[in-house]
């Protein structure tokens, strides 16, 4: 009895839910135009990118976001201080 139950169980799913050929299943035309728009948003948000961070550096170097601080140095000429 047990042997039948597990053979009902492993074909029993397979009969249900046959496999699709590969003819049946295809992405189609809206699928296509779904990734066209993803691939433009994707290249507009990358310009939007660029055109904000040149105009961050151009503000930058134009001291609007206050007085810029030097890049602190650990490497002194005299070499490292020893207390």
């Amino acid at each position: 009895m047990d042997l039948l139950l597990s053979h009902v169980f492993v074909l029993l799913p397979q009969a249900l839910d046959p496999v699709p050929q590969d003819d049946d299943v295809k992405a189609g035309w809206l699928a296509f135009w779904i990734f066209v728009a993803l691939c433009v948003a994707t290249a507009l948000l990358c310009w939007s990118l660029v055109r904000q961070l040149r105009r961050t550096r151009e503000n930058a170097a134009r001291g609007v976001f206050g007085p810029v601080e030097e890049p602190r140095t650990t490497d002194d000429a005299d070499g490292p201080v020893t207390r």
